[in-house]
């Protein structure tokens, strides 16, 4: 089959790699003419782990072709994936601007028949607008359908899940348009959820908004177990036991980031407020996520007696989640931004984030180290808010001499209490 992705995102770039990888032909279409012949030359924009041996591979085989031309593209493919970015509004609305300007796009070069496929984070009803934007521009010799197939990819392993999801959600309003997107979706061993277009769309936000939920249960349990006495790793542990509740997405820290659960949680909440339903649940998800981060700063505070104005504060871990450079919405950011703001010299490190935080924090008065021993040289406390392996594997007697003051904030519980306070650390994490 022959298809098209528009946008080279996380999604965009690693779905088509995939579908290519499978036998398509596949083309990706981008806006920029630099990116594209980057990317013509394996040059990868983004850091997901075995996705650039992916991407050459299937641009050696020519699969995977980039371009930044419609024409060639959008005529001779079954169908067109849209998926570009949905970025928040200030009142936290989907910006769909990006969507519909490409669905115009399409539109103007559709021939034949074609499937239009929403892979991108929409409101319910985006795919009615998205029918008539087409239906406008096109020639009169072209038909098409419209497809929501919304994507579950989880930053650091979306080679695998887009291999091996948990299902294929694919809503369509007529056979033809069901048949085409199975028959795609045929050499992915996944359930297929064949439902209406509408459903689709609401699938992927209430995916999204549950998990963020139970992070914040989480996270509320947590506190609470802190407050009362109780180990609060134990309490989730137990209750993830239940085969009803499960443990995946069960455990506290520092809160959540990156560019799905925050901006999804609050369009869900501004799609509600437009069907007049008020989802006081998910604003309280909101506050407690918020309140997460700000309590890692809490801890440091206390651990310091009050006095975190003049103290060298490193703080390790910057992308929002391991095995991604993605800095969007990342925790580390409210922490670093507080501490700067309370007169701490921050230092801090990431394996692979540096760079995307450098431009993001420029701004602030922040300290980037090399590696990581030389963050945590004569620190009075080192804050863990991303739980990279390489931190885990970390040398703790090494790191113990180099600091001033051996305070450690643990913002995502990978290191045992017991552990550290062998080893001479003055240790917290977090519901512990």
């Amino acid at each position: 089959m022959t298809i098209t992705f528009v946008g080279h995102g996380y999604v965009g770039l690693v779905s088509a790699a995939v579908f290519a990888d499978l036998g398509n032909t596949v083309y990706v279409i981008g806006h920029t003419a630099s990116k594209i012949e980057s990317l013509k030359k394996g040059i990868i924009p983004i850091y997901e782990p075995g996705i650039d041996e992916l991407v050459k591979r299937n641009v050696k085989a020519k699969r995977l072709l980039f371009t930044l031309e419609y024409t060639q593209a959008i005529s001779s493919s079954d169908a067109v994936f849209i998926a570009v970015g949905t970025p928040p509004k200030p009142n936290g609305e989907a910006d769909l601007s990006v969507v519909f300007d490409v669905a115009e796009k399409v539109g103007k070069h559709l021939k034949g028949y074609t499937v239009v496929v929403t892979k991108s984070t929409v409101p319910v009803g985006t795919n009615k607008r998205i029918r008539e934007i087409i239906n406008r521009v096109r020639a009169a010799s072209s038909s098409f359908d419209i497809a929501s197939v919304p994507e579950f990819l989880r930053e650091g392993q979306a080679i695998s899940d887009t291999r091996h999801p948990d299902r294929v959600v694919i809503g369509t309003d007529t056979e033809k348009a069901q048949e085409v997107m199975r028959e795609l979706h045929a050499p992915i061993q996944a359930t297929q959820v064949i439902t209406t277009i509408e459903t689709a769309e609401m699938i992927k936000y209430a995916s999204n908004a549950f998990l963020a939920t139970k992070i914040s249960f989480a996270n509320a349990i947590a506190s609470l177990s802190e407050k009362v006495g109780a180990d609060g790793t134990a309490v989730l542990s137990g209750i993830g036991l239940d085969r009803r509740i499960g443990s995946s997405f069960l455990n506290a820290g520092a809160g959540y980031g990156g560019s799905c659960f925050p901006k999804d949680v609050k369009a869900l909440i501004a799609i509600a407020k437009g069907y007049g339903y008020d989802f006081s649940l998910l604003r309280e998800v909101e506050t407690i996520n918020k309140h997460m981060m700000l309590s890692i700063v809490e801890k440091a505070e206390k651990m310091l007696h009050g006095k975190v104005r003049g103290k060298e504060i490193t703080v390790l871990g910057l992308s929002f989640k391991p095995d991604t450079d993605d800095m969007r919405d990342a925790p580390s950011l409210v922490v670093i931004r507080k501490l700067a703001e309370k007169g701490a010299r921050v230092r801090v490190f990431d394996p692979i984030a540096m760079e995307n935080a450098r431009k993001i924090l420029a701004d602030v008065s922040v300290a980037f180290a090399k590696d990581l021993y030389s963050s945590v040289k004569d620190a009075d406390a080192t804050i863990i808010v991303t739980e990279w392996d390489e931190f885990r594997e970390a040398d703790l007697g090494k790191i113990k001499k180099l600091m001033k003051t051996p305070n450690v904030v643990d913002g995502r519980n990978i290191y045992s209490p017991t552990r550290m306070k062998e080893l001479g650390f003055t240790y917290v994490g977090v519901g512990r």
